[in-house]
């Protein structure tokens, strides 16, 4: 007798969208839904993977008609890959459409809006040329690769730095407010020292100036001249240090904060041992299986 197989993050997300758009119970779009949104068969997987090959080809395509060399020499072959492709794209849009219960709420999906922009473009740049760039936002359609690699099982650590740094946005503004603070003001203070004949020939121009700086990027376009100018210069640049590393200090503390919450106080019914984690399954310490 076979175990049951135990649910992974990946089948609940494929569950999750047959309960948001329906899935078929029967027929030719049963069919269809289950190779389209269904990634554990083999029929699905063999789909996604060939979708997601299509839409890298369809991305270099756009990328080498954007360079002059190649698409003098090829860009009759580079514009008729691009319709192929944007038929191709089309057709799986209107499947998914078709092959769900409720394609409207499809079509308002993420997925639905991104699937539906990465094909109007092509159409769209008939009469506006200067969309036809657009047509890279396909490469968003790559997110489907989470659910072929089953990287979908990391869910708890994806949710884990998504609450840290939903919980450390007031810290983080709080920091940022004083960077521009600081930024603004020795900017302002650079425009006063050097003066347009340095090249800072207005405050904001000096702002500018100062972001990169703090920023330690440092293009080099402005620089200052003077001696008191540029001892501001080497404060600010030993300041910039700080400014890199304490978002990252902020984020780090409230992760270990979140997983600090979710130690329990269950015990081990074998040795009483205890602070076991809320997924734990069984003991730390002489690893029997862990109580509900």
């Amino acid at each position: 007798m076979t175990s049951p197989k135990t649910p992974t993050a990946a089948d609940a997300a494929a569950e999750l969208d047959a309960r948001r758009f329906g899935r078929p119970t029967h027929g030719w779009r049963r069919t269809i839904y289950i190779i389209i949104f269904e990634s554990d068969t083999p029929a699905g997987l063999l789909f996604d993977k060939m979708l997601l090959v299509a839409i890298l080809a369809s991305v270099a395509v756009v990328m080498l008609d954007s360079s002059l060399a190649a698409s003098n020499r090829y860009h009759p072959a580079l514009v008729a890959l691009e319709w192929m492709f944007t038929a191709l794209f089309t057709i799986e849009y209107l499947a998914r459409l078709a092959c769900v219960e409720r394609p409207w709420r499809y079509a308002r999906s993420f997925f639905g809006i991104v699937d539906l922009v990465s094909v109007l473009p092509t159409y769209l740049a008939v009469l506006v040329p200067g969309l036809h760039a657009l047509i890279n936002v396909r490469v968003l359609r790559m997110l489907r690769v989470f659910r072929i690699l089953k990287l979908a099982n990391y869910l708890a650590e994806y949710q884990l730095l998504g609450a840290a740094l939903r919980d450390s946005r007031r810290k983080i503004a709080v920091f940022l407010s004083t960077v521009l603070m600081i930024v603004v003001t020795l900017g302002t203070v650079m425009y006063v020292i050097e003066g347009p004949q340095n090249g800072f020939t207005s405050i904001p121009i000096a702002i500018y100036w100062a972001v990169t700086t703090m920023t330690t990027v440092g293009f080099g376009d402005i620089v200052p001249r003077t001696d008191l100018g540029r001892a501001i210069a080497t404060i600010m640049m030993l300041m910039g240090w700080g400014v890199l590393a304490v978002p990252t200090g902020i984020v780090t503390a409230e992760m270990t904060s979140q997983r600090l919450r979710a130690i329990t106080g269950r015990g081990c019914p074998q040795c009483g041992a205890g602070e076991h984690t809320a997924d734990a399954r069984f003991c730390r310490v002489c690893g029997a299986t862990l109580g509900a």
